[in-house]
């Protein structure tokens, strides 16, 4: 071969040659996806997908909030818990919130998978990265941090306007609530996560600023721990206007036991059955967040007059 041909390696299969290198680059960019780099609320760094196109949600919170902004189509798997809304109980189901199931997750080819320092394990977290499954991470310490969080996975999952509409509509509610509740006097109340032994929430938990927002004084504001165990003497002694429960776990079925016997009965709230019932709904940090605020706040202070404006 002479020095010009192999500086243009002229013939009949050049132009072939050409083609091929030509397509070449075509092929690769068909197949190789752009990724981006984020930054979850746990503080860890992922590198996912450009565009997300398969979801697994580990929280029923976090299945809610896709639902509200629009992208339930995107969602391919679900914990046995997500069940609202009605829809989302037909989605493919990974096991419970604590143990799910990695084989299952790994099936469902999520880009991204959706969890919660409330919730999920740090063990699933690494079982997944071992896995090369990217999971964002969700914290949620208040109300504020709430509407945030719908905020961060609009804009991971590519629809950052859907969620600044929604946060915006909830701070709309809240500042028309806060504002009627204003002059009011803040009633004493004790949140009761668990009866058999008596779990409430301490001062660094969102259900503490739910409490707050709808117009409360938590008696255990003061407490640090995030899910405090109380005694009946302490309780007794802070002597609450009103028990807020959660309608969830047969508590209402264990709280009529407890309530006819004479320890119980020392509890004014009790006795008084000044007992505040709320829907599951309070105890995830979601979409329907403001809607459980109103109601309690309705309750406790059945003087306001709460308009149709003060919703929309």
């Amino acid at each position: 071969m002479h020095a010009d041909e192999q500086g243009r390696r002229t013939g009949p299969a050049a132009p072939l040659l050409a083609a091929a290198l030509l397509c070449l680059p075509l092929t690769l960019s068909a197949t190789e996806r752009p990724t981006r780099t984020v930054v979850d609320q746990t503080g860890r760094v992922l590198r996912l997908p450009a565009r997300i196109e398969r979801v697994v949600s580990l929280a029923p919170n976090l299945t809610e909030i896709v639902y509200a902004l629009g992208l339930e189509a995107r969602l391919v798997g679900v914990t046995n818990l997500c069940d609202f809304p009605p829809a989302a109980r037909a989605k493919p189901k990974v096991g419970d919130v604590l143990n799910p199931s990695l084989e299952r997750i790994i099936e469902l080819k999520p880009d991204v998978v959706l969890g919660t320092t409330a919730g999920n394990r740090r063990e699933t977290v690494e079982a997944l990265e071992r896995a090369g499954i990217p999971l964002y991470g969700v914290e949620a310490r208040t109300v504020e941090e709430i509407l945030a969080s719908i905020q961060d996975v609009a804009e991971l999952l590519g629809v950052p306007e859907a969620g600044e509409a929604l946060a915006k509509q909830m701070r709309t509610r809240l500042a028309v609530l806060a504002a009627r509740l204003q002059q009011t006097q803040r009633p004493r109340v004790l949140f009761v996560l668990w009866l058999e032994p008596l779990l409430t929430v301490g001062s660094d938990t969102f259900l503490n600023d739910v409490l707050s927002r709808a117009g409360a004084e938590s008696v255990t504001a003061n407490l640090h721990q995030d899910w405090p165990r109380l005694s009946l003497e302490f309780v007794i002694e802070r002597d609450p206007d009103y028990l807020v429960l959660p309608r969830t776990f047969g508590l209402e079925a264990a709280l009529a036991r407890l309530a006819e016997g004479p320890p119980w009965r020392q509890v004014r709230a009790v006795e008084e059955n000044r007992i505040v019932w709320l829907e599951e709904a309070v105890l995830r940090p979601g979409p329907r967040i403001v809607e459980v605020i109103e109601e309690l706040a309705r309750v406790l202070h059945p003087e306001i007059i709460f308009l149709e404006a003060a919703t929309n």
